[in-house]
């Protein structure tokens, strides 16, 4: 054979060994995994925004300048640095240090992109997503994210993690590792079309060998070993944690991350309550604040930092769903266990006053958790949403198929009386009495009650209320407990009343199992703070979870908002349709401000 033949087929084979040596590219489209595409992306519903070769996301700034330092404030205190058990108060900002399979965006209601994972691929049924990692993700330490990390992080928290992880990973039937690079999930016969997803977008990517030397199921303030864009570089136990932007972060050219994590150094300083830590945002010891309490924002930001300039105050126009803010009724005990007094509870708030009076009139009513959205219930129940309620018709107040459920309302003028009088009415009906002055159940006890709180801010939507119950003759008291107590008892369920917030994006799942299903009744540690342990309200969270179609979708969420607000588990108080954010004019954030509102991780510090 002549030598140029031979030089020929050397150069062919060495070109060969090269190509397939190299690594593959993040978006992998066309190599299927178990049959199916793999794909840079995957969307709950419909399609994707972004395109396989997409180079950012349309809410980033890629030329934001990288360097700074980023100061936030937190309330309270904390002892560990294990977000992932009940055990501790855990610090803020760890999500920063971990990562997950892929990455969720805020511009679509529930899209995922490669991270972790540079592609997913599952079949039309979702019965089992498979995943092929990237070659290139490293934890911090610079050892590789292998397919047995993800066994271990899975098989982890289904055994060892909060009550929610345990139920959720626990409806995965078996993960199987296929190669280093390659693993997949079969899903259990619990499993709902969201599962993949969740899987996809929150499990968080832990390092087996790490873990081999450091108990997972205790608190520790030890810096835990992850992959993010941030390292823990200080630590101060209950006062200041310090988070060092990893100069060696395998993922900061991945396109989902780009425009992203642009401080160099991001501090969280603990204070002991909310004013303390506004005092603090005044002299300019933080750098930015979201502003929750609309009477602050009406009348505190008089200083002289906001007049010259230095402090913007902005607010920022979203389209999420609202979710439920409201004083939760533990239906565990009674006598709140009893649907009619819950509708005195809720008939004696007078919301028109109290957004006058303690808000400058600042919020909208809310009327469930996807008030402001497509999902939200409204009129009487028809077409699909109909549908879905047709076979509980019976076990339904017959008033949810003829009668808008509205909340009750005033002029806020602080005059009750019609409302407390129909609330009295409806409490004589269902046998409670008067006796000197103090309601009496039909079983013969005085009703009364503890209302737990963690903000002071609260105690005044709590004591206006309390003076509207007084004249039903009922004795409520408003406590305030530190964070760690009020962890605890709510863990527990060891309250009466309680006020919290459940946040809802666009694409509701999941998640609304773990607020509302009955298997938290006995369970501690889930959201079903309420109790609530109805059949129906199962039934039509399953069927959201289940959703296979938008409209599928929409008619689920409709359908259980409204058979809960009929249920009266919660009295709901408001939303603000905007978000109100400050902040010292040395930070700056992008032009676009995506459907879900602000993305702290898109912001930078000016040069």
């Amino acid at each position: 054979m002549p030598p140029l033949v031979h030089l020929l087929k050397a150069a062919l084979c060495l070109f060969v060994l090269l190509v397939v040596a190299a690594p593959r590219p993040a978006t992998a489209q066309s190599d299927p995994l178990f049959g199916q595409t793999c794909r840079h992306g995957i969307a709950m519903h419909g399609d994707l925004k972004y395109p396989p070769d997409f180079d950012h996301l349309d809410y980033v700034n890629v030329d934001a300048p990288r360097g700074g330092t980023l100061r936030l404030g937190a309330t309270g205190s904390f002892d560990s640095l294990n977000p992932f058990i009940l055990k501790g108060e855990k610090a803020a900002g760890l999500n920063q240090v971990f990562e997950t399979l892929m990455a969720r965006t805020w511009d679509e209601a529930f899209s995922l992109y490669g991270l972790v994972a540079e592609c997913a691929a599952m079949p039309d049924d979702r019965s089992w997503i498979a995943f092929r990692l990237n070659p290139a993700a490293r934890f911090a330490d610079g050892s590789p994210i292998t397919a047995d990390d993800i066994l271990f992080s899975w098989q982890t928290l289904r055994e060892f993690g909060r009550p929610n992880a345990k139920a959720t990973y626990a409806r995965v039937a078996s993960l199987e590792v296929v190669d280093p690079l390659t693993v997949r999930f079969v899903m259990g016969p619990q499993a709902d079309g969201e599962l993949p997803l969740v899987i996809a977008g929150f499990l968080p990517v832990l390092s087996k060998a790490w873990y081999t030397t450091h108990a997972f199921d205790e608190t520790s303030l030890t810096p835990p070993l992850g992959s993010g864009p941030y390292t823990i570089s200080a630590v101060e136990a209950g006062r200041r944690m310090v988070y060092a932007r990893n100069p060696d972060w395998w993922g900061r050219d991945l396109p989902v991350n780009r425009g992203h994590y642009n401080f160099d150094t991001i501090v969280y300083d603990y204070f002991r309550d909310g004013q303390v830590m506004f005092e603090a945002f005044k002299a300019g010891e933080l750098d930015f604040r979201g502003e929750g309490d609309a009477t602050r924002w009406a009348t505190a930001y008089d200083f002289p930092a906001v007049a010259d300039g230095q402090v913007v105050m902005e607010s920022l126009a979203h389209g999420a769903p609202a979710g439920l803010l409201g004083f939760v009724m533990n239906t565990r005990r009674p006598p709140l266990d009893d649907i009619a007094l819950r509708r005195a509870l809720v008939l004696a708030f007078d919301f028109e006053w109290t957004n006058q009076a303690l808000f400058h009139g600042a919020f909208a009513r809310t009327n469930g958790m996807f008030t402001n959205s497509e999902l939200a219930y409204s009129g009487l129940p028809s077409g699909d949403e109909l549908a879905l309620l047709e076979p509980f018709r019976d076990r339904l107040p017959p008033a949810l198929f003829t009668t808008p459920f509205v909340l009750p309302a005033t002029d806020g003028s602080g005059d009750n009386r019609a409302n407390l009088r129909t609330a009295s009415a409806l409490l004589e009906d269902a046998g409670y009495t008067i006796t000197d002055g103090a309601l009496v159940s039909p079983a013969g006890k005085p009703v009364a009650f503890e209302i737990l709180l963690v903000n002071p801010n609260d105690e005044g939507l709590a004591l206006n209320w309390i003076d509207s119950l007084r004249r039903l003759g009922i004795t409520a008291i408003a406590r305030t407990v530190d964070s760690a107590q009020y962890q605890l008892r709510r863990t527990d369920y060891d309250y009466d009343i309680t006020l919290h917030r459940w946040g809802v994006s666009l694409s509701p799942g999941n998640e609304q199992m773990l607020y509302w299903h009955s298997s938290g009744v006995t369970t501690p540690g889930t959201r079903n703070y309420a109790g609530v342990d109805d059949p129906v309200v199962d039934a039509l969270a399953q069927r959201l979870s289940e959703a296979v179609t938008r409209a599928e979708l929409v008619a689920a969420a409709r359908a259980l908002d409204r058979v809960l607000a009929w249920g009266s588990y919660v009295v709901p108080l408001h939303y603000a349709p905007d978000q109100r954010v400050a902040w010292w004019r040395r930070l700056a954030h992008p032009d676009v401000i995506p459907t879900y509102g602000n993305v702290m991780e898109t912001w930078w510090a000016r040069p």
